[in-house]
């Protein structure tokens, strides 16, 4: 299966240099995103790290709703973080351990610090993101989307109740980061044993009827 060739904002082709300069800006991007804090959601910050002007990364983007579409799109495709080996167990315990020690490992990937820093920056509100960063907005639900595959292909072969796993899909995300949160505020809590007893939380009231 062919690659898709990149294009710039205008539609047209780019050249090597083109195409080289475009994954220099998104390394950068991606590095200054996962070091966190409000100044690090800048465009204007990513280009000058990058070596490049603004009108570089709008020859790129178009605009910063399309530089921060590209980011998410980049990590989206990026076959080293987001093609995760998903669980065969035939027990539903084991596959539902899998899940969450997977979402775990990833919450320390920068690529995910990267994404979460941006998203904190963006609008909160859903109607609000989409008139003010359609392109963005549109990115994340292809997150959202390649998420709801995995879970359905994590559990394939299981005959649960499609309401019920469409729950744990929604409330798996925000549960490990929470979790993920809580073991750098001094806490007294287990982070292995918090993990322990989601899994057997969700695998219970998976099996439930």
């Amino acid at each position: 299966m062919t690659a898709t060739v990149p294009l710039s904002a205008k539609g047209t082709r780019l050249n090597k240099r083109g195409l080289e300069t475009r994954q220099v800006l998104l390394r950068t991007a991606l590095e200054c995103l996962a070091e966190g804090g409000a100044e690090s959601v800048s465009a204007s910050l990513i280009a000058r790290e990058a070596g490049v002007t603004w009108g570089t990364v709008q020859h790129q983007f178009g605009d910063v709703d399309g530089l921060w579409a590209a980011v998410l799109e980049h990590v989206l495709h990026d076959t080293s973080t987001m093609r995760p080996r998903l669980p065969d167990s035939p027990e539903l315990a084991s596959r539902v351990t899998a899940i969450v020690e997977m979402l775990w490992t990833a919450m320390d990937l920068r690529t995910s610090r990267a994404i979460h820093n941006l998203r904190l920056a963006l609008p909160r509100q859903r109607d609000e993101l989409e008139s003010e960063y359609p392109a963005t907005a549109a990115a994340i639900a292809h997150f959202d989307t390649a998420w709801t595959d995995l879970v359905g292909h994590a559990f394939d072969g299981f005959d649960l109740d499609p309401v019920r796993l469409a729950r744990v899909r929604s409330l798996l995300p925000g549960a490990m980061r929470g979790l993920h949160s809580e073991q750098y505020l001094s806490t007294y809590t287990d982070p292995a044993e918090a993990r322990t007893g989601l899994a057997e939380a969700i695998t219970s009231y998976l099996q439930s009827t």
